[in-house]
């Protein structure tokens, strides 16, 4: 999202900060123990992803409590019971605990999404190179092994798994299996070429084979 996108707080927070005796944003910084950058964000609409000590503070230092913060820059974020009532500070913590948890839940299967494309390349090319290098541990290219085992840790984090690997005789299965040349029937066995993922139950690549 484009910085003109985001919304723009800033009249709201002039208030408060007059209502508080707060003269300027660095004086409000200070109070409140926090980088004016964390009061920038806040401005800009971004209190959902601000950490929970830091609006505690920014309240304390407008002399408000949390549940009026987030009724101010982050609104419906609290229920309306909660503001009518002044709420609870550990429920308006939980709360705001789980929104920010949600939203990073959000955040990372976007985040695995796009990096996954990003690796395409990689994740149908590698397996190919590490078998070639390993048929012939002369090539060079040996030394280069070790520097990729960390991709592939995070691709099994991620629950993203081989089909098979490069050099393995497996019966041919369509739906999994792409053919390089030639024909074969499904069950017949083939030879695996390049490697194909699987990203949980989704199918991310098929493996592309050839005949034996």
């Amino acid at each position: 999202m484009s910085e003109s996108a985001l919304p723009d707080y800033t009249p709201q927070l002039q208030e408060l900060m007059q209502r508080a005796g707060v003269s300027s944003l660095e004086q409000l910084s200070q109070n409140a123990g926090v980088s004016p950058l964390q009061i920038i964000r806040l401005r800009r609409g971004l209190a959902l992803q601000t950490p929970v000590g830091i609006l505690l503070k920014i309240s304390q230092g407008l002399k408000i409590s949390l549940t009026e913060l987030l009724s101010v820059f982050a609104p419906g974020a609290v229920q309306d019971e909660e503001k009518a009532s002044g709420g609870n500070l550990e429920q308006e913590y939980q709360y705001l605990q789980t929104q920010m948890s949600q939203q990073r839940t959000v955040l990372r299967e976007e985040w695995k999404q796009e990096s996954l494309h990003t690796l395409e390349s990689w994740l149908l090319q590698w397996p190919t190179v590490v078998y070639r290098v390993q048929e012939n541990p002369q090539l060079p290219a040996v030394k280069l092994l070790r520097f990729v085992s960390p991709v592939e840790q995070l691709m099994g984090e991620w629950g993203v798994e081989a089909i098979a690997p490069v050099g393995a005789e497996v019966p041919y299965e369509p739906h999994l299996h792409q053919l390089l040349e030639g024909t074969a029937k499904p069950g017949e066995p083939v030879i695996v070429r390049y490697t194909g993922y699987r990203y949980g139950s989704k199918l991310l690549y098929r493996a592309k084979v050839s005949p034996v």
